[in-house]
């Protein structure tokens, strides 16, 4: 081949004039002629020369990358960390907010197929702007609720201290909820999230296949490994955003009638910010995917050059002789031909049984290392970022790179992706061996001074406090047991020393168990739950950023693999059918899957006025640690498995059927 492709000798006659077009009867092409959709960059004949510099595959990069970036920030930030601020200010519970969470993935999975199967031949940096235009609609229809709702109203106080039962207390009764017109504003939040998963269904599928299209084959994995690994950066920001935002106020100024700061439980705070701030990023992101042409300078030649590696089971030969792919009435036949591929569907159901694990540790690791280390929900999010994010980036991009770098075909890829899953796999006993026992829990681990009885809070010392179960605020007493309120505690004061809370007359707390000179400490306690003397937290979360590390290590090649082992007019199709099936046993069932375990080693349950069960508050943690790491163990089995079978089934084609027609045409006519 000419033009710097792969060379193949076999196909050349000795003393061929292939590329000397000055003897008579030799054609010469030096290439792919000039493509028409190769287009200058901007809008119709506005092609400023500034924008040609960036008409190009890292121009394009960069742009995609901003938006998968601010698509991360609404869709898995500022959302996620804004949802419990949502409940509380629109009166819904959490079934309620897990229908607006699940309705991104309900849009996505509804359009996805269709997205995939039209964009493939059509203008994709359109495409993209049309994604960016609803992904900011989309943020800004989710803040709407804040501005017609009204002001936001508190009500009093709830007093955490032990009451008499003389007290009059209000909160104490059962008030049975009533519909309230804020729970009308449900919709309005499902309508946005509609919108954001109409934003983002082609972004992941036709803007991939975009930069596959645009560099060399071996170039393919290092981008499409850069532009995922960036898009880990959203959830990160989105996360720093949201928790920098909820520290003001909900409606910027605070009322001065009444006293309300970040630790009353009645606070709530400005979580509509954020979206309004990407709405308006987001909009200024179409202006440069809607002068990107519809192929970036050079695609014809790089297409011209690349080998098919699709997988050799007729499906390319049926595509090309019947031209699937142009009308609607193609799509069942396009469709079938992908579920008929055995490797394109181990492939998918493998990343499927990955994302299945990914999510669900991404919503519940923070409750995990709070409850076996003993750390506060804040530290715990700022931990498990810091090992999620920077692994999984990492992982992304030095996958990429070792793929290109390597040059590795489709069965190498598959092959690279199961030595890496089988380390993580390795990698996830970490929860068998460092994880921490309970600290001692009054009326769940231990009687109060051996009074009362096991998994009943009440007992003598507080039975005349009339304490609320749905008011969780953990205190540690000095003697070193952890109580669930001050007001179970028996405790009937508290004084602020150096803007530190003490409550004292505790009832129920017994002598500390460390020596005090002093009586005023016989019977204090301290908010917060008492400090764990577990020492596994550093060796954790070593070895689970190596296992995020290795996990994700397979990401970016499995997109690779997914865009080789499939004909080239249905890469996006591909992508497509695998994100919708990476949703429906994945992503929507991994947070579900992973809550039930967890709900399964909860030994507290909160027990609210009205006798209706609500959040659990104390767990098992050693149960806890089992449960978990038997889920992934038996899902990282799975990919493995899968995987194995997509190297058994993968059959490369013959080396005539991976000359490019250009390539051909050549051949013939130079022998002519």
């Amino acid at each position: 081949m000419a033009a710097g492709g792969i060379q193949n000798p076999a196909l050349e006659t000795p003393g061929s004039d292939f590329d000397r077009p000055g003897q008579a009867g030799a054609v010469a092409p030096a290439g792919p002629g000039p493509c028409p959709e190769e287009g200058p960059c901007g809008w119709g004949r506005c092609t400023p020369r500034v924008l040609q510099r960036c008409n190009n595959a890292q121009g394009y990069l960069a742009a995609y990358s901003l938006l998968a970036i601010f698509q991360g920030i609404v869709v898995n930030g500022l959302i996620n960390i804004s949802i419990s601020t949502i409940e509380k200010r629109y009166e819904l519970n959490s079934s309620l907010t897990g229908l607006i969470s699940a309705s991104y993935d309900m849009a996505f999975c509804l359009l996805s197929l269709f997205v995939s199967y039209f964009g493939e031949r059509g203008h994709k940096p359109r495409w993209l702007a049309f994604s960016a235009f609803m992904l900011g609609l989309g943020s800004l229809v989710f803040s709407l609720p804040h501005f017609s709702s009204g002001k936001y109203q508190y009500g009093d106080k709830i007093e955490d201290t032990c009451r008499t039962a003389e007290t009059t207390f209000a909160n104490a009764t059962c008030t049975a909820s009533t519909n309230s017109s804020l729970r009308q504003y449900l919709y309005v939040f499902i309508l946005g999230q509609l919108l954001l998963g109409v934003g983002g269904t082609p972004l992941y599928t036709l803007g991939t296949t975009f930069i596959d299209d645009s560099v060399p084959k071996h170039k393919s994995s290092l981008y499409i490994g850069v532009g995922f690994a960036t898009s880990l950066l959203g959830p990160a920001i989105g996360y720093v955003l949201g928790g920098q935002l909820l520290q003001v106020y909900i409606d910027i100024q605070i009322p001065k009638s009444t006293k309300v700061n970040q630790d009353d439980p009645r606070w709530l705070g400005a979580w509509w910010i954020g979206f309004l701030v990407c709405f308006f990023a987001i909009w200024l992101l179409i202006i440069p995917f809607s002068c990107f042409p519809k192929r970036l300078p050079g695609t014809a030649k790089i297409q011209a050059e690349k080998i098919s590696e699709t997988h050799d089971d007729g499906g390319q030969v049926l595509v090309q002789t019947k031209n699937i792919g142009q009308s609607f009435k193609d799509f069942p036949m396009a469709l079938l031909i992908l579920l008929r591929n055995p490797v394109l569907m181990s492939l998918i159901i493998a990343s499927s049984s990955e994302a299945l694990v990914a999510t669900g540790f991404a919503t519940f690791l923070p409750k995990f290392v709070e409850n076996q280390f003993g750390k506060s929900s804040s530290s715990s999010a700022t931990l498990v970022g810091l090992v999620l994010i920077p692994g999984a980036a990492l992982g992304q991009i030095i996958s990429g790179v070792l793929v290109s770098k390597c040059k590795m075909d489709c069965k190498s890829i598959i092959r690279f992706m199961i030595i890496t899953c089988s380390v993580a796999l390795i990698l996830n006993t970490v929860f068998l061996f460092a994880k921490c026992g309970n600290k001692p829990f009054a009326g769940v681990s231990e009687t109060y001074k051996g009074t009362g009885t096991l998994y009943n809070l009440t007992a003598p010392c507080n039975a005349n406090c009339r304490c609320l179960r749905s008011v969780y605020y953990p205190v540690c007493g000095s003697d070193e047991v952890q109580y669930f309120s001050p007001c179970f505690a028996g405790c009937a004061s508290y004084v602020f020393n150096s803007m530190k809370k003490t409550y004292h007359n505790c009832s129920c707390i017994g002598k500390p168990k460390r020596g005090s000179g002093s009586e005023d400490f016989l019977y204090e306690a301290v908010p917060g739950k008492c400090p764990t003397q577990c020492k596994f937290l550093p060796l954790f979360l070593t070895f689970f950023f190596l296992a995020v590390f290795f996990t994700f290590m397979a990401t970016t090649p499995a997109t690779v693999a997914i865009l080789r082992c499939v004909p080239d007019t249905q890469r996006s199709f591909a992508l497509g059918v695998q994100l919708v099936v990476l949703r429906l046993l994945g992503t929507i069932p991994g947070p579900i899957l992973f809550g039930v375990a967890i709900d399964k080693s909860c030994t507290l349950w909160d027990i609210n006025e009205c006798e209706t069960k609500g959040v659990c508050w104390v767990y098992d943690n050693e149960r806890m640690a089992y449960l978990l790491m038997s889920i992934s163990a038996a899902c990282k089995t799975v990919t493995i498995i899968f995987m194995v079978i997509a190297v058994y089934f993968y059959k490369p084609p013959p080396l005539t059927k991976v000359l490019s027609q250009k390539t051909l045409e050549k051949i013939s006519v130079t022998h002519t």
